[in-house]
């Protein structure tokens, strides 16, 4: 059965939408089998996977409204043969007043998501970036979080939010759900900040911290415009090799 990780971190600009789309398509690259689901209503996993947001028919507003199936949702994603994604775009964000009322709306998308869990290796949720509903049913659903958080001044600002959420979420929804892990962005080995930021977290939260480092890069900037992945856009750049590297220190824990 496959393992869900919820990509989630409420401050914006951490580099949580990049990590959910590279190591999605790194650990493809190594052979497994992986579903992105976009749970943010931007749809910037979407379209940085190459897919029009704007023309999917089916989306994560479809499936946990109920007017489509998790399969009738999941689009391949061009070029990369083990990646599959479940679309998102401006539609959902009004799906937390459409589910008002409804009965066990946190476990919506747990409840879809449990049918295609054996065909997959690894389910990636990219989370948005607030602790709202939607945020919610992906906790709900997942196994761990992976929380990315970027090198710099207010790194640890909401991280404590973060972790009383998901101690929330265990205590009363998801009695599995662990942090995964923290994972370091936008590193820039030039300044003495980003390296004080590491060993302030180190420090301060009590989690796994990833070996691998995401490094500033302008080619993982560039890529998402592209509508592709960091080792499909520049197979050689620092970003793509950082990613592949996250990729299999991932698989080496699990």
């Amino acid at each position: 059965m496959g393992k869900v990780i919820a990509i989630a971190n409420q401050k914006g600009g951490v580099g949580k939408t990049t990590t959910a789309i590279n190591l999605s398509a790194c650990l493809a690259e190594q052979g497994k089998k992986v579903l992105v689901i976009d749970m943010d209503p931007q749809g910037n996993t979407t379209s940085g996977l190459g897919i029009d947001k704007e023309e999917a028919e089916n989306t994560v507003y479809e499936l946990i409204l109920n007017e489509c199936t998790v399969r009738e949702a999941t689009h391949p994603v061009e070029d990369i043969e083990n990646l599959k994604v479940i679309p998102s775009n401006v539609d959902l964000a009004g799906a937390e007043i459409e589910l008002l009322g409804v009965k066990e709306k946190e476990y919506i998308l747990k409840n879809e998501v449990d049918y295609v869990k054996n065909d997959y290796d690894y389910i990636m949720i990219d989370c948005p970036p607030s602790l709202n509903m939607l945020t919610i049913n992906a906790m709900t659903t997942a196994d761990s979080v992976l929380v990315p958080i970027q090198c710099e001044y207010y790194a640890l600002e909401g991280i404590s939010q973060l972790i009383h959420t998901i101690d929330l979420v265990r205590d009363r929804l998801n009695d599995k759900l662990k942090i995964d892990g923290v994972v370091f962005t936008m590193y820039d080995s030039r300044t003495n900040l980003s390296s004080d930021v590491v060993n302030t977290v180190k420090d301060n939260l009590n989690a796994y911290v990833y070996q691998t480092i995401i490094p500033r890069n302008v080619k993982l900037a560039e890529a998402p415009s592209n509508g592709l992945p960091i080792n499909l856009y520049d197979a050689k750049s620092a970003g793509a090799e950082s990613y592949r590297n996250l990729a299999k220190e991932f698989i080496d824990r699990k």
